[in-house]
């Protein structure tokens, strides 16, 4: 079982509103950024080695939820997965919890489409790269296709004093 992708961050006072927390859009940023440290860090998937080939994803689309906010100078936990993989997309999750991982404050899906960085056209994932991406699919979160069903489900397992690790992805 491969470790899960997570990693911690300090909430910067450049990143949050008037009120101290954090301000919506730069969850965004922490986010992303988050998946490409845990795509080199758990993965040795590098992105910058990967456009170096001329290919890259765009962001077809986000769904995100604010359950709880993050504050000033607060560090978070990030976990993230890839729950699913294909021709032109990936679909992935990142969960923003408290640093003991007893509370959920966001959950974001994104799901990006597959292009050339070239001529800026859809292009399909090659088969390799597929085959690989399969591997580390998260099949249990991808089977929770509703945002507010998955956020019942975190604080359900959260509730139950558990610490929340994405299933080995």
């Amino acid at each position: 079982m491969n470790k899960t992708p997570q990693s911690t961050y300090r909430i910067r006072f450049n990143d949050c509103d008037l009120f101290g927390h954090l301000n919506n859009s730069k969850y965004l940023d922490y986010f992303i950024n988050a998946r490409e440290d845990h795509l080199k860090q758990f993965y040795e998937f590098d992105l910058s080695e990967y456009y170096k080939s001329n290919l890259g994803w765009v962001v077809w689309s986000h769904e995100i939820a604010y359950v709880r906010p993050a504050k000033y100078n607060e560090v978070v936990t990030i976990q993230s997965s890839l729950l699913s993989a294909c021709d032109q997309f990936l679909h992935f999750e990142a969960i923003m919890l408290d640093e003991n991982q007893n509370h959920l404050k966001t959950i974001m899906r994104t799901k990006l489409i597959h292009v050339s960085t070239v001529t800026g056209k859809k292009e399909l994932h090659s088969s390799d790269f597929l085959k690989w991406a399969k591997t580390i699919e998260n099949q249990e979160a991808n089977q929770i296709q509703d945002l507010q069903a998955r956020i019942k489900q975190l604080t359900s397992i959260l509730k139950d004093n558990k610490h929340y690790s994405l299933t080995n992805k």
